[in-house]
């Protein structure tokens, strides 16, 4: 079948910094099966000959984008959901990884109720589900890729990292394979049949009884633990040298390959694989076990195309994507130099090769030194190395220990923060955060101008946090509005304040440049920021629409994928925020695209603070040198056939 579309003319003269790159309208497309095989957490420099020799001569072959961006948040679920929609939060109403959704109820794929007065994170089929029904079948606002796909009459598969692969087929109109559960029945049967065990908690799927385990299932997507320093918390890279989740990815490959693919068919499949993505978190980019995950990883690859080509489906589209890029958890190495790790301890300073010690952040517990009542819906957490040691040895945050269990709920409890549980009702002058990572959300029920500006004020006052953007109906110096970014959403369900935490794109850990602050507590390896290093990301292309050897050098974007892919399979998709990447499709003619580079600042900078270091959580060091804070907002604007596309490269805050 041949489908054609309407040419658009891509001209225009090169505006500011600008890149020239004959482009042309797509006006026919023979559509072909295509896969999206997302790398979660893949960063563009890691892939080399030595590492990812399948990725490697994939993006030799192929379309290699060289200015992809991951949607900000720089998520997991955030990019999901743009990867699924083509669309940004801003019109998706999708805020995950963990996001607050008080008036929620419904329990989890393992059939636990879910506290939703509490923060929840999303990858969880179960709990998207739940969501999906508080939002009265409305979880994102917008059409997904797999909908419109299977509207057309096309099968599609869903496979991989439980959250993100589900969410593309969250209506569960196709095949449904992820780390939780195997849907329909059908496909849960057949993979028995053909000698796969399933995901252990599969059964509570089927309340019905309809799909039970063997008695010698086991459990084939479940990972592996950390391996940790003396103090069991923090990971000990230096002796954990193998990636986390190898037997899940090689599992889930292997029955899609040898099952789902020769007996469904899928038109349209999306294998999403938590590697390297884990391994980074523990363990951090650049190490051993790192570079283990890559090994495995792109054998899987390899494993794709060799089995696509011995079913004589070599005219199949392949496209790799990260969700987002990866940055190593550390704070400022002036504060906090980098140590050696040995005998499960971390030692002298080494500023060359050693391993952070520093860049964890908890707003929850700051903000209440400050005398707000702020909650986060964490217990106590215990992180008595990557909350900070300073270059004097001294750490920033002692460990202490819960005697008789009034603090942690537990005696003898060890923690270095104590629990900040959201109650049964927040105050008024309360607010809850939704700690992910690389940013941090910040919900208010009330709404008060007044409290927001404080809030936003204390953000500003601390070396930790970046860029700080707020919901529309605010107007504070020194922020941007969070329409400015797409993350303003008409339906009101954005939270009232986003904040990344400060990068530093050119520090440099175990051979790799950039870091951040983080909330997630005790990773070595953290996303979710406006940095560099988290915005921009990997995406090749190679098959059959796709040209061949070519370096596409336009601004592209996690949007841009899903319509791309539903031009190819001639469905539409209408609701998207992204373009089709006509450039780097086969048929092209010479024809420029503009390109526009910005820097956007707030119309005032907050004035007068008296601004924090991170070596005290109590505010009482201060950095005298600088007094003021604003943003630098980095963009770029292509313009195609009149339409204009932008690109957020990054984001930082600006002391003065």
């Amino acid at each position: 079948m041949k489908r054609t579309l309407v040419g658009s003319s891509l001209v225009g003269a090169l505006l500011l910094a600008a890149c020239n790159q004959d482009v042309a309208p797509q006006t026919n497309i023979t559509p072909h099966r295509t896969v999206i095989f997302v790398w979660d957490g893949m960063r563009p420099d890691a892939i080399s000959q030595a590492d990812t020799p399948n990725l490697y001569a994939l993006r030799q072959s192929g379309v290699n984008f060289t200015d992809n961006h991951s949607t900000y948040p720089t998520f997991t679920m955030m990019n999901a959901a743009s990867l699924a929609t083509g669309s940004f939060p801003g019109s998706t109403g999708f805020y995950g990884n963990t996001q607050w959704s008080p008036g929620a109820s419904g329990k989890d794929a393992s059939g636990t109720t879910v506290d939703f007065q509490q923060p929840a994170f999303t990858e969880d089929y179960a709990i998207l589900q739940d969501l999906d029904t508080f939002y009265n079948g409305q979880l994102m606002l917008v059409g997904t890729l797999f909908q419109a796909a299977q509207k057309a009459g096309l099968k599609t598969a869903a496979i991989g990292k439980s959250g993100p692969a589900f969410l593309q087929d969250y209506k569960r109109g196709g095949t449904i394979l992820d780390e939780r559960h195997v849907w329909p029945a059908s496909v849960a049967k057949g993979l028995q049949a053909a000698g796969f065990n399933l995901p252990i908690l599969t059964p509570i799927a089927y309340p019905d009884g309809s799909v039970t385990l063997s008695a010698t299932n086991g459990n084939p997507t479940a990972g592996k633990s950390k391996v940790t320093l003396s103090d069991k918390v923090s990971s000990d890279p230096t002796l954990g040298t193998t990636e986390l989740n190898a037997d899940a990815n090689t599992y889930m490959m292997s029955a899609y390959l040898n099952y789902i693919l020769p007996t469904q068919k899928p038109d349209l499949s999306l294998i999403w694989l938590r590697s390297p993505d884990s391994t980074e978190h523990s363990y951090g980019v650049g190490t051993a076990a790192f570079r283990d995950a890559l090994h495995t990883q792109d054998a899987l690859l390899g494993q794709l195309q060799a089995k696509l080509s011995s079913l004589g489906l070599s005219d199949t589209n392949i496209i790799v994507v990260s969700d987002h890029g990866h940055s190593n958890v550390a704070g400022d190495s002036a504060y906090f130099p980098l140590r050696t790790i040995a005998g499960g301890q971390t030692g002298t300073v080494d500023a060359l090769s050693g391993y952070s010690v520093s860049g964890d952040v908890r707003t929850a517990d700051l903000m209440t030194r400050q005398g707000f009542k702020a909650y986060d819906g964490n217990g106590c957490i215990n992180d008595p190395v990557m909350s900070g040691i300073k270059a004097d040895g001294s750490v920033v945050y002692a460990p202490k220990t819960d005697t008789d269990g009034s603090i942690c709920g537990k005696a003898g409890t060890v923690y270095t923060t104590p629990a900040y549980r959201v109650p049964t009702t927040v105050p008024s002058d309360g607010f809850v955060i939704a700690a992910n990572g690389g940013s941090d959300y910040l919900y208010t029920p009330a709404h008060d101008p007044a409290l927001v500006a404080k809030a936003v004020k204390f953000l500003q006052s601390r070396e930790e946090y970046g860029a700080v953007f707020v919901d529309d109906r605010y107007n504070i110096p020194g922020t941007l509005p969070m329409s400015r970014v797409r993350l303003e959403n008409s339906a009101g369900r954005n939270p009232d304040i986003m904040v990344s935490f400060a990068s530093n794109a050119s520090a440099v850990v175990q051979g790799f440049t950039g870091t951040e602050y983080e909330s997630a507590g005790n990773n070595r390896g953290m996303h979710g920021s406006f940095g560099v290093t988290d915005v921009h990301n990997t995406l090749v292309a190679g098959g059959p629409n796709f040209r061949s050897g070519f370096q596409n050098t336009l601004p592209s974007g996690n949007v841009d994928v899903a319509p791309t892919v539903a031009a190819i399979l001639g469905v539409p998709l209408s609701q998207a925020d992204g373009r089709v990447l006509n450039e780097a499709m086969i048929g092209n003619n010479n024809v420029q695209s503009q390109v526009q580079t910005q820097t956007i600042t707030p119309a005032s900078s907050a004035t007068g603070l008296s601004v924090a270091k991170p070596t005290d959580p109590d505010g009482k060091d201060v950095n005298t040198a600088v007094s003021s804070y604003s943003i630098n907002l980095q963009t770029k604007t292509i313009t195609q056939a009149g339409k204009s596309f932008t690109y957020f490269d990054s984001a930082a805050a600006s002391r003065k």
